[in-house]
């Protein structure tokens, strides 16, 4: 399944450039065709077991003790199996809106799902590096060359702050495989090995963990690491914005999870308190600039930097209900932005336009759009009995029983989310049509149907019967939270 994006995307390049539809098609029935594949971990895979399962690892450097060893446990299967809903989706969104140079936008596409996938299956530090920077190059041309006005300068940017924090990554993986290797005996970029490993506490823990945390607050984004985020968003075609929004920025809240706490819990506990103000910081900080955009693709984009912050949350209460909220929350935010980033593509393709002043009355005209709008956007406000409200409820009850105070602020990010979703709905969608260009949009496709129902069904699902996605995380995350506590104490006697 890791794997087969890539060979898909090889496959393509014997494929004639003038031949559109064949790549077009070629590329869908591959990411199709990986997403059946990651039907089968789910089915397979074992929700009471915090082990690793399906794992292959194969000696790939052994002079260096790298090793192509993949896996997956309860939080990397629902991150891959979002990975392998949203490819087919983003692919078929930009099956009219990218007429230039599709060969090469279709493979982009597929080495970008191969980078991803490999990010939240790597077991082996060495690798899942080369992952991390590989996922890079296409998404740079993805935001570059099919983007918008300014999509060199949000390009650029992208590839610049991702590369601050992977190069600081790059130096405590170095520091962390000598580390290990002169107390053990045994150098090895192996992560059980390493997590099993108890770094000593003090100077060097935390700054190992402070180059973890740089390149992955970068990539969550949390604040004040988030100013690439909204220029990315809006310059990059409504694919790769989906892509960016529902699975890139979660390769941050992974890397705390896999990394940052089991490998580092001592430096995890002296900063937590600091990441969690900053985490409530961004979510209200989010909320408020949502508030004020005229644009919907950056209202959007700012709102991400809100609803990650509640991820961020969750992970740093070091509690199950927090733990396991944010791990939900992750697949919820991947849904219900990638659904509206979606949406709001398929009307800037009608109207080419973006303002939410260019909008209003759209109910009378395209009643079906609006209807589903309402769903996707009471989903990211968190309306009880869609998925938003779920990991939203367990983020602040984990909250609660750490910081109470940080716990309330947060509480206000869900009442600032939806007065800015709601009165952005409330000028789109209701009122009285006040430009004459959108009284003859027409209303969905049969293709956009196809694209909006299956995120639908998941919001609907995950609001109403959560533990069906859930369950499979409860036991890998209890047992994180058991191995830093008990590192943590070994770290400091």
């Amino acid at each position: 399944m890791t794997l087969l994006p890539l060979a898909g995307a090889l496959a393509l390049t014997l494929v004639p450039r003038r031949l559109d539809q064949v790549l077009r098609v070629g590329a869908l029935i591959v990411s199709l065709a990986a997403f059946a594949v990651s039907i089968r971990l789910y089915t397979g895979f074992d929700g009471g077991s915090a082990s690793y399962q399906f794992e292959e690892n194969v000696a790939w450097m052994p002079s260096l003790g790298a090793s192509y060893h993949i896996g997956i446990d309860g939080i990397s299967l629902l991150l891959v199996l979002l990975t392998t809903l949203l490819m087919p989706i983003a692919l078929a969104s930009a099956w009219h809106a990218i007429e230039d140079r599709t060969k090469e936008f279709v493979i982009a596409m597929l080495v970008l799902e191969t980078g991803m996938v490999g990010v939240f299956v790597s077991l082996d530090l060495f690798l899942f590096l080369v992952f991390w920077e590989a996922m890079l190059i296409p998404m740079y041309f993805i935001i570059g060359v099919w983007g918008g006005a300014n999509r060199i300068y949000a390009a650029v940017k992208f590839v610049l702050y991702t590369m601050a924090g992977s190069a600081l990554m790059l130096v405590a993986i170095l520091a962390l495989y000598y580390q290990h290797g002169v107390a053990t005996g045994t150098f090895t970029f192996d992560v059980p090995i390493v997590t099993r490993w108890v770094v000593p506490a003090g100077l060097g823990q935390n700054l190992m963990f402070l180059a973890f945390a740089l390149a992955f607050a970068i990539k969550v984004p949390l604040f004040p690491f988030h100013t690439w985020l909204p220029d990315a968003h809006v310059e990059a075609p409504t694919a790769g914005s989906v892509i960016l929004a529902g699975v890139l920025l979660k390769m941050g809240t992974y890397g705390f999870l896999r990394f940052g706490l089991p490998i580092f819990p001592d430096a995890s506990l002296t900063f937590g308190p600091i990441v969690l103000a900053l985490a409530v910081f961004g979510i209200v900080y989010g909320a408020w600039v949502s508030t004020v955009q005229p644009d919907l693709k950056k209202l959007v984009a700012y709102s991400s930097v809100s609803h990650l912050g509640f991820v961020m949350l969750g992970i740093f209460t070091l509690n199950v209900q927090g733990l396991v909220g944010g791990v939900i929350q992750m697949i919820n935010h991947g849904l219900s932005t990638g659904a509206l980033f979606l949406m709001v593509g398929m009307i800037y393709e009608r109207r080419h336009t973006r303002l939410i002043a260019d909008f209003g009355g759209l109910w009378k005209v395209i009643p079906a759009f609006s209807a589903l709008f309402l769903v996707v956007v009471l989903s990211s406000l968190g309306l009880p009995g869609l998925n938003g409200f779920v990991g939203e409820f367990l983020i602040l009850i984990g909250a609660f029983q750490t910081n109470r105070g940080l716990a309330a602020l947060a509480m206000t990010g869900v009442i600032f989310a939806a007065v800015y979703l709601l009165w952005m709905y409330q000028r789109v969608i209701f009122g009285e049509v006040t430009h004459e260009e959108n009284r003859g949009l027409r209303d969905l496709s049969l293709r956009e149907w196809a694209l909006i129902v299956p995120l639908v069904i998941f919001i609907v699902w995950i609001g109403v019967y959560p533990t069906v996605f859930t369950g499979p995380t409860e036991a890998t995350v209890e047992a994180l939270i058991a191995q830093v506590q008990s590192k943590a104490s070994v770290a400091l006697r």
